[in-house]
Order: structure tokens, then C-alpha cells, then sequence
């Protein structure tokens, strides 16, 4: 017999799973309500046109009955046409994905995570009908099942609108409209248009309504916007409503895209509509990274309020009181909630979302240098948690990555010709974030070339110590050392070992051969082409030149000397050496004698040859000159007795000047550049000074002298009574002669009418008879004049001075 408890449960079971099943059939969406048949099945649908001028009027219209086929009817019906119209679609159920072409965006979208698969798009771009604009729409009547708990639909909806700037009412549309018996339900229906304030659009409000303009045309020319912001688009948007409140009730969902009323431009809108009906639905991973950067949505209520819970440890970065949260996830699993509430619709839904350990990317060994060409270097990752998503090379130092297509712990760099970076990028699953590991670095030699030397044939003399350099060019890699041979086959290293590109050939007896070996990292060793030294039983010249170098001043001359002990000839660079001997050596030792005198800075090089010896010995002569000395005394001058006359010397070179004045009589000091003079009565009535300017330590000078004229009188202005401006060189300037003058205050000329004509007050300067480029004719010019003598007195003078021409 049982036990009653197990007769209770035994009996109660049947009633579960019938409340289980009853509850499933009560959350079941409306056959096709999101076109997954690929068609308008249960669907109903019309096209019309407008009547012309008015607020949307219908003159004609077409319907399509939900439970009949086509042309009647929408059963197994993929598409519309626009009425009337044999070009262009009305209505058209899509099951394949593209992008808009003024919009770019998705015609079947993925919206909060969600992919709907399916949409329908309302309208076209046509716009030609015998009257208004063209208008159409789709309705499915959803009954509403009876039963508890939520029963929600989500639609999405997307638009394209051509902007006729007509009275708003007037514009082109589209709208989601959720009807019952009692009228619209406002918070689940939606209609959008392009806005106008006086005939114009008003883009301020069409921005903030979530619309943009498109950089596509019109395809559609003329009318009264034709090139400013014609055609305007608004992406995805998803809106959910609650139809519990409706159980046992019928509801009818509507969609609209209509042109304008006057029929010129153009709607088309898409809808998509989800398969859920079972309550709010949070969309986001089940799983995610430990303290990673996540986002949680639901679909939107019109002009709903928001509230998000997140496990402990959790943290909302963004959108708290939006439809959609940026979320850094902790290291505890839990349940994320989220509630939609407006006037309509009280919605709540609840996600378990599990954690789980960052991406580890691991550590990559195989750092390795190999030679170009063919070559194999294995790199291993170890340490990574996660799957290995790619690897990526550089050849430029990491600036620019390339893909490679492995994703094993192992790979083999092959044949490679750059040095070469490689990395292995590293995700666990797809919730955490993608790491990337240290980089190795494949180190690529380029091959070893051996080169050439320079000169490939050297005769080198007995002794010879010059022109003996052999040269290594056009190799690549380091010498390891040089070797050479007698035979060709049997090569010796040089000792001490050179590892230089150069090597100095000296102190042989007989003809040698010399080669490098080079090699250019890891790579095989090769050896230069051959160089070849012919040896000539014959000394080569010797001498010593002296000196070397020397300075000499501008028109002096230089000797050059030189010892010989091995020659027989000689020659100079230039034939501007004067030497005796004529470049012959008559005996041994010689010592040949030579002179020069450049007018500039000059090497001279010598040249000696030996019998029999085909080289040639050189050495050089170098001889500085210092230019010519330029020294300017000043100009010459006018003083008057017992005034201080300041002489100033100046030099083109003034470094390490000495400075000796002649004669040294009543003056301050003779040996600086700028002296004071005091001359007394006793002098006669003209001086000349002389400076001389003296180059140290070399020797070099310059002179040159100032003539000073004495006035036995008091500080004066004289002016002459008469001038010739005629240009002959001969008084043609009427200019104030200063004497005992420090400062010329002004010198002014004036007309017989008392107008000013000329004025200056620097001494030197003076009228030459024209005005603003105008001669002035002959006749009487008063002048006015005043100066400073160098006691400080004013001394000032007027009178008259006659133009002659």
C-alpha cells in the first residue's frame, strides 16, 4: 500500500507538467509574426496613394487579405508592388542581409546581442503615381492568449526619409502603431517624420530625433531642396511592449511608410520583429572575463525608467539608468536584473552570468640568428591560458604586423631574408580580452661577400713607405684576417692578425699576393678576389722636407727645403717655384733650395722618382699667408687750439694688434689704437699722423695716416658765401665747415620768402641746391645755423650764400 505522501505526489505530478505545458502555450509568439516563413503569411497588407493637398486623405487604395493568396491575398507572399506602379516594391519580406544604400546599415539587423533573421521593408525610393504620394502598410492581428505572467513583443524598426521641407504633416513617414479596442496604445507605438518650421526643415530637431544626413543623391532631381540635406536615415531602434494586461484580448500591430502627400519624395522604413514573447530579455555573454569590460542590454520601453543589479564585486562603468550597461565584471559568478518601467509595461529579467580567469598569452622562446636564404628557427609558447587566435610578424621593428595563420604552440620561421619579429596573440574563449606575448626576435644575417682590394695591382720598390695601403670595398661582413701567399695555393695569415679593411704593405723582398677572409655574422665565411704587389729591386726615393709648414705676410716670400738621399729627379706642383737646380739631383746627399711668394694661402707639393723605381715620392709644402693688412686713420680733420682731437685706428684684423702712432708729440699715449691729441699754439698750422698696425708674433702691418688742420681762432661755424651745384666734383654742396664743433644743432636753409628749404644737424652734410628733386634757380639763400663746441658753448651763426648755376 502507499504511503500517503508518495500517493499525493504521484497524484499531483500530472497536474505539474499540465501547468508547465499550459504555461508554454501561453507564452508562444503569433505564427510568422517575425516572417521567418519567409513570407506575409497571417500578415494583412495595403498600398494607395494620397489625394493631393491634403493631411492624408487616401484617394485610392489596395488591400491584401490575410488569408488568401496573392494578388488577393498575402498567403506564401514574399513582396508587394507599389500601387499602380509596375516598377518598384511596396512591401517586401527579407531573408538576406545587405547594407543600406543611403543609410549603411544593416537591413536585417543584431540589436542588443540579438539577431533577427528576419525584416520587411516598407516602400521604395519611387515616387511617380497619377495623383499623391504613395503610401503603404502591414497589420497582424495577435490574439493575445489567456493565462498569467508577462507576455511581451519586442519590434525594431529603421527608416529612410527624403526631406520635401512641406508642411510637417505633410512630409514622409513611418510608423509602428499598437492598436485594441480601446484605442492606440501609445508607449508602444512610435511614428517619425522630417520635421519643418516655415517650409524648411528643421535639422536641430531631426538630429536630436536620432536622424542623420546621407552623402548619397537623391535619385529623384528637382523639386525645391534639391542639393541641401535631401535624404536623411535613422539606424536600428528596438522597442518592447507588455500585452499581459491584454490576455484573452485582441491587439493589432501596424507598420506604414509613406511618401509625402504631394507624392515628390520618398519613405521607406524596415522592420524586424523578435520570436520572444516570454518577458524582458536581457541580451550578453552567460560568461565572462574576471575584471573584464562587458555589455548587458534589454530591448527599450518608450519612455521607460531603468534599474540594473550586478553581482558583488561588480562594478556599472555606463548606461545605469539606460536600456544598455557597460559592466567590469568581479571574480564572483551571479545573477544580473534588470527592470523596464513606464506607463504601460512593468518588465524585469534576471541572467546568471558565470566568471572565469583572465587571458595568460604566455611567454614565446626561440630568439635565434641565422644567415639569409634557407634557414629554420622553432619558436615554443608556453604559460598561455587560452586559445592561440593567430601569430603575427614584423620585418620593420614592430611598427607594422602581418597575420600568419597557426594557431599551434609551436611555430617554424623558414627561409627567412629580414630579421624578423614574431608574437602569438592569445584569448580565452570568447568573454576575455585578447593578450598578446613577448616578441623573439629571428636575427637575419645577410650572406657574406668577400669583396674586392684596391689596387688589384701594386708595384711597391725596395724600402718603398708611401701609396703601399691596400683597400678592401664592396664586401659585407667583418675581416677575420688578412692572408697572403707566393704561390697562389699556399695561403699564410698575416701576424699580428688585421681585422681591418685596410692593410699596409711594407718591408717585402719579392712579388706577393694578398687576400681577405670575411663573414658576415652566422653565416659561411668567403674570401676577396686576389690582390697582386709586384716588387721592384730598385730603392724608392727618400728625402725630408723642411719645414713642413710656415706663415709669411702678404707680398713676402717663404723657402722650401728639402734633403734628398735616395733620387735621381724631382718636380714641383707649381711653376711658380723658383728653384736653381731645375729638378735634377747631380749628386747624393742633395739639398735642394727653393723659394715662393703666393698672394694666397698655397700647398706646394714635391715630387721625387729613382731609377728604375716606377713610384713616386710626394711630400707637401704648406705656406700660410696673412692677408694684407688694412688700417684706416680716419678722415681728415679741423680742430682749433688746446681741443682734444680723438684718433681711433681701426683694423681689418684686429686680433694681437700693436699699435705705434708717429709722432708720438702731444699725445696721450702713442702705442693704443685711439689716442687724444692736445695741440698747442706752437704748432705749425697743419699735422699728419701715421698709425702703424703690427700683427704679433708674425710681424705683419698695415699704416695709414690723418691730416689735421689747426685753427688758431675760438670753436667756429664757417659757411662759404657761394656754391656751383653744377655736379663737376667742385663746390657743389652748401654744407657748414666745423671748427672746435662737437655737435651740429641744425644747419637750416631758407628761400628769400622765408620757407624752409633744407635741414640737417650732422656734420659733414650739406644742400645740394634742390627740393624734392627740383633745382633751385640762382640767387641769394639765407642760412641759420648752431653748434656745441667741446667746452659746451652754443656758438651759433646766420647769414647768406649765393646759388650760382
Amino acid at each position: 500500500m502507499l504511503k500517503p505522501v508518495l500517493l499525493y505526489l504521484l497524484l499531483l505530478l500530472p497536474l505539474l507538467l499540465l501547468v508547465k505545458l499550459s504555461y508554454a502555450q501561453v507564452q508562444t509568439c503569433p505564427v510568422n509574426i517575425n516572417f521567418s516563413n519567409g513570407a506575409l503569411n497571417h500578415w494583412s497588407a495595403y498600398t494607395g496613394i494620397f489625394k493631393q493637398n491634403t493631411n492624408r486623405v487616401a484617394a485610392a487604395q489596395q488591400d491584401y487579405d490575410s488569408t488568401a493568396s496573392f494578388p488577393l491575398g498575402t498567403v506564401n507572399t514574399v513582396s508587394l508592388p507599389e500601387y499602380m506602379l509596375s516598377g518598384g516594391q511596396g512591401v517586401n519580406v527579407l531573408t538576406t542581409n545587405s547594407l543600406d544604400a543611403f543609410g549603411h546599415f544593416q537591413t536585417i539587423p543584431t540589436i542588443n546581442g540579438y539577431n533577427y533573421k528576419y525584416a520587411v521593408v516598407l516602400g521604395s525610393t519611387s515616387i511617380s503615381s497619377p495623383q499623391g504620394g504613395l503610401f503603404r502598410g502591414i497589420g497582424y492581428e495577435i490574439n493575445v492568449p489567456a493565462g498569467v505572467g508577462p507576455y511581451t513583443m519586442t519590434y525594431a524598426y529603421a527608416m529612410v526619409l527624403e526631406n520635401g521641407n512641406h508642411e510637417s504633416s505633410q512630409q514622409p513617414l513611418a510608423s509602428a502603431t499598437l492598436y485594441t479596442d480601446a484605442g492606440i496604445i501609445q508607449c508602444a507605438s512610435t511614428k517619425y517624420f522630417l520635421p519643418t518650421i516655415n517650409g524648411s526643415l528643421d535639422q536641430n530637431t531631426a538630429i536630436q530625433n536620432g536622424f542623420v544626413p546621407s552623402n548619397a543623391p537623391s535619385p529623384n532631381v528637382g523639386g525645391n531642396n534639391a542639393n541641401a540635406y535631401r535624404i536623411w536615415t535613422k539606424n536600428w531602434t528596438e522597442v518592447t511592449f507588455d500585452l499581459t494586461a491584454y490576455r484573452g484580448q485582441k491587439v493589432r500591430l501596424v507598420f506604414t511608410a509613406e511618401n509625402c502627400v504631394p507624392k515628390g519624395h520618398f519613405a521607406y522604413a524596415y522592420f524586424a520583429v523578435r520570436s520572444e514573447c516570454s518577458g524582458l530579455t536581457i541580451s550578453g555573454l552567460p560568461q565572462v572575463c574576471e575584471n573584464g569590460i562587458t555589455t548587458f542590454s534589454i530591448p527599450s520601453l518608450d519612455g521607460a525608467t531603468y534599474a540594473w543589479t550586478v553581482p558583488a564585486g561588480w562594478t556599472i562603468v555606463s548606461g545605469s539608468n539606460t536600456n544598455i550597461i557597460t559592466v567590469k565584471s568581479g571574480n564572483q559568478s551571479g545573477n544580473i536584473t534588470a527592470r523596464a518601467t513606464n506607463s504601460c509595461a512593468d518588465l524585469s529579467s534576471t541572467l546568471f552570468v558565470t566568471t572565469s580567469s583572465p587571458t595568460i598569452a604566455g611567454t614565446l622562446n626561440g630568439n635565434n640568428i641565422v644567415c639569409e636564404g634557407i634557414n629554420n628557427s622553432n619558436i615554443i609558447l608556453t604559460g598561455n591560458d587560452g586559445n592561440i587566435l593567430k601569430w603575427v610578424s614584423s620585418t620593420d621593428n614592430g611598427k607594422s604586423w602581418n597575420d600568419i595563420n597557426n594557431t599551434f604552440n609551436t611555430y617554424a620561421a623558414q627561409n627567412l631574408n629580414n630579421s624578423t619579429l614574431y608574437k602569438a596573440i592569445v584569448q580565452k574563449g570568447t568573454q576575455c580580452s585578447i593578450d598578446s606575448t613577448n616578441s623573439v626576435l629571428i636575427t637575419v644575417n645577410t650572406k657574406t661577400v668577400g669583396g674586392e682590394i684596391y689596387p688589384s695591382l701594386l708595384p711597391i720598390c725596395l724600402g718603398q713607405n708611401q701609396n703601399t695601403t691596400l683597400q678592401l670595398q664592396n664586401s659585407n661582413g667583418g675581416v677575420l684576417n688578412w692572408q697572403y701567399s707566393y704561390d697562389s695555393t699556399v695561403w699564410n695569415n698575416v701576424t699580428p692578425t688585421n681585422t681591418n679593411n685596410s692593410y699596409e704593405v711594407l718591408g717585402i723582398s719579392s712579388t706577393i699576393k694578398y687576400r681577405t677572409i670575411v663573414q658576415s655574422g652566422v653565416c659561411p665565411t668567403d674570401t676577396s678576389k686576389v690582390a697582386s704587389i709586384n716588387f721592384y729591386n730598385s730603392p724608392f726615393p727618400v728625402a725630408n722636407i723642411f719645414p713642413d709648414s710656415s706663415v709669411i705676410c702678404f707680398g713676402t716670400a717663404a723657402t722650401l727645403n728639402a734633403n734628398v738621399t735616395i733620387g735621381s729627379n724631382y718636380k714641383w706642383s707649381s711653376n711658380t717655384v723658383y728653384d736653381a737646380s731645375n729638378g735634377l739631383v747631380n749628386q747624393l746627399p742633395a739639398t735642394i733650395n727653393a723659394r715662393v711668394a703666393p698672394s694666397k694661402t698655397t700647398s706646394y707639393v714635391l715630387s721625387i722618382t729613382n731609377k728604375d723605381c716606377p713610384n713616386i715620392w710626394n711630400d707637401t709644402f704648406y705656406v700660410k699667408v696673412i692677408p694684407p693688412i688694412t688700417v684706416s686713420a680716419g678722415n681728415d680733420t679741423a680742430i682749433v687750439i688746446n681741443q682734444p682731437l680723438q684718433l681711433n685706428a681701426t683694423v681689418s684684423d684686429s686680433s694681437a694688434m700693436v699699435y705705434n702712432w708717429s709722432p708720438a708729440t702731444n699725445l696721450n699715449n702713442a702705442n693704443i689704437s685711439n689716442p687724444i691729441a692736445l695741440i698747442s699754439a706752437t704748432f705749425d698750422s697743419v699735422i699728419k699722423y701715421t698709425v702703424r698696425a703690427t700683427l704679433n708674433p708674425f710681424g705683419c702691418y698695415g699704416e695709414a695716416s690723418v691730416l689735421v688742420r689747426i685753427f688758431k681762432t675760438g670753436p667756429e661755424i664757417f659757411v662759404p658765401s657761394a656754391f656751383t651745384p653744377n655736379n663737376d666734383g667742385l663746390n657743389d654742396i652748401l654744407k657748414p665747415i666745423t671748427v672746435g664743433i662737437v655737435t651740429l644743432n641744425y644747419f637750416s636753409i631758407y628761400n628769400r620768402w622765408g620757407k624752409l628749404l633744407y635741414n640737417t644737424s650732422e656734420i659733414g652734410k650739406g644742400w645740394d641746391g634742390n627740393v624734392s628733386g627740383t633745382a633751385q634757380p640762382s640767387g641769394t639763400y639765407v642760412y641759420i645755423t648752431e653748434g656745441t663746441d667741446y667746452n659746451g658753448k652754443k656758438v651759433f651763426r646766420k647769414g647768406t650764400s649765393v646759388l650760382i648755376r
